[in-house]
């Protein structure tokens, strides 16, 4: 094997081309023609073709999905608002669902400048005091900033200049709401706010919501050595946060999203993944998945960055196991770093599928 991003590559060559590996007596997997009796298919397990692979979300939310769908065909806000308002405001999933309608607003608008997004500009000013849409607002312009300008640039400043002041507003209108706070820790590092300044709005996330995933992740990307931290503390942060972690939290895999945010530019072979970091890290985001509860809405997070270190390892029977649990939703990492997240994740599928066959699996034997 080679390193991930040449996995992806290659299986993007393989997608082309069909139904592309089969299993020989020496082990391993080589490309063979479309329909060749000895090729592997991986529809075969139940996998959704590319074209039928969602990006909007890591997992299933059908309630989101269903609202989304009436919000952008009517363009009408308030089936939005009232969704927010039945959503724990403690909870992952209002944090999930915020950031669903912001990027739905900001990608309307990339595609139809000036038009696009309508709805949300329509939600901030008949409804100015709705919290929902205060948040979505604000995080709507955290996502502009990053998807539209370049970080560092003036119009990147700009834009999360008023994305900061949208968050301290929209924080003023739910006080015990994490939010708010959760979208200016993207402001904080844009910005480049001292360790000083960001730990005071850490300290009013975790004051609201302690063991909260998705903040965890957004501050992790602060401390990492390509933003404000370095790898040491990158690592720091996210072991402490796993070993302060109730049984059930997912923050027992915070280490290996600190992996993945420090691996290497180039990794040759399968050695990286079987370091004793990774495998550690690995274990550790396998244990969470297995204790956390089944309806927790970051597990799909952890399960399809856990397939990606899977299969760098190799290890095919895990990586199939927990993509049986993921497939037909891919906006997670790392598949969204890609231009076209449905193909990058598909084609490491695809090689799971080679691999676990090479290794004498077939539908029959995987267990559901």
């Amino acid at each position: 094997m080679e390193i991930l991003w040449f996995l992806i590559a290659l299986g993007l060559i393989f997608g082309v081309l069909g139904p592309f590996v089969f299993r020989r007596r020496g082990g391993g997997i080589r490309q063979v023609a479309p329909g060749a009796p000895d090729a592997a298919d991986p529809e075969a397990y139940g996998f959704l073709r590319q074209e039928e692979q969602d990006v909007r979300l890591p997992g299933p939310d059908r309630d989101l999905l269903d609202v989304l769908d009436v919000v952008q065909a009517t363009q009408d806000w308030r089936a939005a608002s009232q969704l927010l308002k039945g959503t724990d405001k403690e909870g992952e999933t209002r944090w999930q669902r915020v950031q669903a309608f912001a990027g739905a607003a900001s990608l309307e608008l990339a595609e139809r400048p000036g038009v696009g997004g309508a709805w949300l500009r329509a939600w901030k000013a008949d409804a100015p005091k709705d919290a929902g849409g205060a948040q979505v607002y604000a995080e709507f312009l955290v996502q502009q900033a990053w998807r539209s300008s370049t970080a560092g640039s003036d119009d990147f400043r700009v834009i999360l200049e008023e994305a900061r002041k949208a968050c301290q507003e929209a924080a003023l209108l739910a006080p015990g709401d994490p939010v708010p706070y959760i979208s200016e820790l993207a402001v904080a590092r844009g910005l480049g706010d001292a360790h000083e300044e960001f730990d005071l709005l850490w300290a009013k996330v975790i004051d609201r919501a302690p063991t909260h995933m998705g903040a965890h992740l957004a501050a992790l990307h602060y401390w990492c050595g390509k933003w404000h931290g370095s790898r040491e503390e990158a690592d720091h942060f996210a072991t402490t946060a796993a070993a302060r972690a109730p049984r059930g939290s997912l923050l027992a895999a915070l280490p290996l999203f600190a992996v993945f945010e420090n691996r290497p530019e180039f990794v040759v072979g399968v050695d990286f993944h079987r370091t004793a970091v990774v495998t550690k890290a690995v274990s550790g985001a396998l244990y969470a998945v297995h204790s956390a509860r089944p309806d927790d809405p970051m597990l799909a997070h952890v399960r399809h960055l856990l397939v990606s270190f899977l299969i760098g390892a190799e290890r095919w029977s895990e990586a199939m196991a927990l993509l049986v649990k993921v497939d037909g939703y891919v906006g997670a990492l790392p598949w969204t770093l890609d231009a076209d997240p449905a193909a990058a994740y598909t084609a490491c599928r695809n090689i799971a599928v080679a691999g676990y066959e090479s290794a004498g699996g077939s539908p029959a034997t995987l267990p559901r």
